[in-house]
């Protein structure tokens, strides 16, 4: 008679426990979609997901006729209108046109001073709004703009809310030349510091 154990013996389970089977199942799914899956750990937070289609610019689109409609020499921001057929390639070749200037210095003759004696110039810091609307581009607006999406409502009840506000901007030029790094930033549509965004917006540089 042998001594060894049988195979199988009646009552006692054979293989590996179904709980420990399971949990091992869950732990490589929960591994295959945390480092596999792209951008499932990356994804930003809900309404602050920029586009993903490019800009289509045209090369041969004329230059877009503007008009500055308000100074707020203490938000340091300028507010433009453009005409409301003016497309997407023009507003975008007036924002690249404004950065060329203010590379060489010119753009004072385009626009009006936002930090007039400062030593690093007459735009060091400016934001640029650019509306087909003007009531869009009053200077109750533009403050609400550039408080951002998350000021307290109830603290200016008269204000156009910043949502509705958002939507009116074409496009948007923001010079903060203390920031070495990225002085010039631009783009159609408007997106504030906490990268909420109008349903146009794309970055132009």
């Amino acid at each position: 008679m042998s001594d060894k154990p049988h195979p199988y013996e009646e009552g006692k389970r054979a293989g590996v426990h179904p709980l420990i089977v399971i949990s091992c199942i869950l732990l490589g799914l929960w591994l295959f979609v945390f480092l596999i899956v792209p951008g499932s750990k990356n994804k930003q937070a809900t309404g602050t997901e920029g586009p993903t289609g490019p800009v289509i610019e045209d090369p041969e689109a004329a230059p877009v006729l503007f008009k500055v409609q308000a100074t707020i020499l203490d938000m340091n921001a300028i507010s433009l209108t453009v005409p409301p057929e003016a497309t997407e390639s023009q507003v975008a070749g007036l924002l690249k046109r404004f950065k060329k200037d203010r590379l060489a210095g010119t753009l004072t003759d385009l626009l009006p001073a936002t930090t007039a004696g400062h030593k690093l110039g007459d735009h060091a810091v400016a934001d640029i709004y650019i509306v087909s609307d003007a009531q869009y581009a009053q200077p109750e607006v533009i403050r609400t703009l550039t408080r951002g999406a998350h000021a307290p409502g109830n603290l200016y009840p008269q204000a156009v809310p910043f949502e509705i506000a958002m939507e009116a901007i074409r496009g948007h030029y923001r010079i903060d030349l203390n920031d070495t790094g990225n002085p010039d930033s631009a783009s159609l549509g408007f997106a504030d510091e906490s990268g909420v965004h109008s349903k146009q917006y794309r970055k132009i540089f």
